[in-house]
């Protein structure tokens, strides 16, 4: 195929750079004396096709006329519908990457894919694997006539209304911790923004040492009546337990050698499913050896027969006693019990580890996929594990996919990657040579702007920007992108002087970022 790539003066050393090599089709280029190609239009490329006799080859020593072109490549960032071009001149032309580095990404894919004229190759080749991968998560995120004999297996089962098991991505029960100093409303708020995150199940954490089960059968009912959603009682206490389950708890966090007399009888009357543990606190035992964990747990399972259970080692925080020897409990117990639903308690380390989430929630979701772990527990608990629920949601997912497909979890459409970046931008270079430098200083002169002041917040989810005038608030403007927000401060003549446009812009885009990332703003103070 003879392909004519249509770039700007910055972008076409980058171009050539990348498929200058290139031996699959017959590339071509024409280059518009315009140094941004976002400022590129189909007028533009037009006006300079009609001019142009013959076009250069990149990777032959070839020309090539256009008549003779089969396929036209526009800069993914031109804002036009590249239509405009065929239409005129009758050769189809669809929009490449964004980032003139990945052409040879858009070159690949020609043939396996059809490109657009509206969106941008790379975006485009994103969003298909992003929907491809959500059309087969969909699949078993409910019961259906389509997945529901799979239940037959002995390694799925149902808590409440969700199919859960190795034939089903793995469940997120997100827990409210302390749950029992919350009022109706703030209960309520919580399992609305868990829910939003992606939790597949509700856990309601009771507080230790005490007896609190007429609250617990009240704050179980309160999300059954208002939420059809799988809820778990997270209690030792057989009363709170008991409670939990007259007020329609699905599940039970946990049984124990200590406990496990005393409730079974009614989880087996509610049908409810059960965590098992390998304790007996009631004598403050706990297994230490890996060995000794499965062997309990083992014969706790043989105890509980008459109901259905799901399976936890418990897994431990680093060096408290050792996450990798509670790993090799876990793994010890699924050799010798390969069709047993088993729990995985991520918040465990990821709540006393010092490291930001995202990588710590996606690699032990990909350690529970490999030893096929059907819930991944976690609360939000602390600032550093906000979003906790999401991050899990978004890694259950990921390993989903990549067993489904029997390939890693890399380039399937989802990913954990937000501060780091998983493609290289190759900016164009621009020669700076012979131009004066300045070198940049700032005096921190502070004049009041006459027109008001703006105090800016991060709150429920958007940016605010709070408008004073004579040191009165008079009206608020929110959103959730910077531009948006200052846009509409401009077009309210709201700003008079430019070192004040040019702050405010500064802290919007801080407060964005802060938002994306769930990190705290602070007007005036670093975000990182």
């Amino acid at each position: 195929m003879k392909i004519l790539i249509v770039t700007g003066t910055i972008a076409k050393d980058n171009i050539i750079k990348h498929v200058f090599d290139y031996k699959k089709h017959e590339l071509y280029i024409k280059i518009l004396p315009i140094p941004i190609a976002a400022f590129i239009t189909p007028k533009l490329v037009l006006y300079h096709l009609k001019k142009e006799k013959v076009f250069e080859s990149i990777n032959s020593d070839k020309d090539c006329g256009l008549s003779d072109i089969d396929l036209i490549i526009t800069p993914g960032l031109m804002k036009q519908d590249a239509i405009a071009i065929k239409d005129e001149i009758n050769i189809p032309c669809v929009k490449g990457s964004t980032n003139s580095a990945d052409i040879r990404l858009t070159l690949d894919i020609l043939g396996d894919m059809d490109l657009s004229t509206t969106t941008p190759a790379d975006i485009l080749i994103r969003e298909k694997q992003y929907e491809e991968s959500m059309n087969i998560i969909n699949k078993f995120n409910k019961l259906s006539d389509e997945n529901k004999g799979l239940l037959d297996k002995k390694s799925n089962i149902m808590i409440g209304n969700c199919p859960t098991g190795q034939d089903f991505p793995m469940r997120v029960l997100g827990e409210i911790a302390n749950a029992t100093s919350f009022t109706e409303d703030e209960l309520l708020k919580k399992v609305d923004y868990y829910i939003k995150s992606g939790a597949d199940m509700i856990d309601v954490g009771m507080t230790a040492g005490e007896n609190n089960h007429k609250k617990a059968y009240e704050m179980i009912k309160t999300i059954k009546d208002n939420h059809d959603i799988p809820v778990s009682i997270d209690s030792m206490n057989p009363d709170e337990i008991i409670s939990g389950l007259n007020a329609g708890a699905d599940m039970v966090l946990s049984l124990d050698h200590g406990n496990y007399k005393k409730v079974i009888a009614t989880i087996a009357d509610y049908e409810a499913r059960a965590v098992i543990i390998p304790t007996d606190y009631s004598k403050n035992h706990i297994p230490s050896s890996p060995e000794d964990k499965v062997k309990s747990l083992e014969l706790l399972d043989k105890k509980c027969e008459s109901i259905t259970t799901i399976a936890d080692l418990l897994l431990d925080p680093i060096n408290s006693p050792s996450l990798v020897k509670s790993l090799d409990a876990y793994s010890l117990y699924r050799r010798q019990n390969p069709l047993k639903p088993m729990f995985f308690g991520v918040g465990n380390v990821s709540e006393l580890l010092d490291a930001d989430s995202q990588g710590v929630h996606a690699l032990l979701a990909a350690i529970a996929m490999e030893l096929k772990m059907c819930i991944l527990f976690t609360p939000e608990a602390s600032l550093k594990t906000k979003n906790a629920i999401s991050e899990l949601k978004t890694a259950s997912h990921m390993m989903f996919i990549s067993k489904y497909k029997n390939s890693i979890p890399k380039n399937i459409g989802i990913n954990l990657i937000q501060l780091k970046d998983a493609y290289r931008k190759d900016d164009a270079k621009i020669d700076t040579d012979g131009l004066e430098k300045i070198e940049a200083y700032g005096d921190g002169k502070f004049i009041p702007d006459r027109k008001g002041s703006f105090k800016i917040i991060v709150e429920d989810g958007y940016i605010k920007a709070i408008y004073y005038v004579n040191y009165k608030k008079t009206s608020v403007i929110y959103g959730r992108c910077a531009r948006d927000i200052y846009e509409e401060i401009l077009r309210r003549d709201m700003i008079s002087r430019l070192e004040h446009a040019a702050y405010m812009g500064m802290e919007l885009q801080k407060a964005e970022t802060a938002l994306k990332l769930n990190k705290q703003y602070v007007q005036d103070f670093h975000v990182f």
